[in-house]
């Protein structure tokens, strides 16, 4: 593997997880005094349900280049509209919602075009060779 290929094959795994880091942090917000610790603790395990799914799809993509590429531009595109809604409704701003989907799900989209990109220059490096 040539040095292009390698960092070709560690970005998107780096940008990935970069990612899922980030949408982890939403699920802090789930700690709150007023309610015990094993209430929060379940809470915080509930608001992670997100990042067990990232994490399960970059696993695929990890073994699986082009699938899990695949996978993550579907899955990313699918929740753009819920997301924007969501956070439409809660602030009534077009362009901080669509800022909104850009941070969440543009990072998941990038990732899965560059596995899927990644998948087919290893194919077409390999059969130069």
């Amino acid at each position: 593997m040539n040095n292009s290929i390698k960092i070709l094959h560690w970005t998107p795994r780096i940008i990935c997880i970069l990612a899922i880091l980030f949408v982890s942090m939403f699920a802090l917000d789930s700690f709150d005094p007023k309610y015990t610790f094993g209430q929060q603790l379940l809470a915080f395990l509930i608001h992670l349900i997100p990042t067990y799914f990232l994490i399960l799809f970059l696993v695929v993509a990890w073994k699986w280049e082009l699938i899990g590429g695949l996978i993550l531009i579907v899955v990313s595109l699918g929740f753009t509209p819920f997301i924007y809604t969501h956070n439409y409704i809660m602030n009534h701003s077009v362009w901080m919602s669509l800022s909104i989907i850009l941070m969440i799900n543009f990072p998941f989209m990038l990732t899965g075009a560059l596995f899927m990109l990644s998948h087919y220059l290893k194919k077409k490096n390999v059969k130069f060779e």
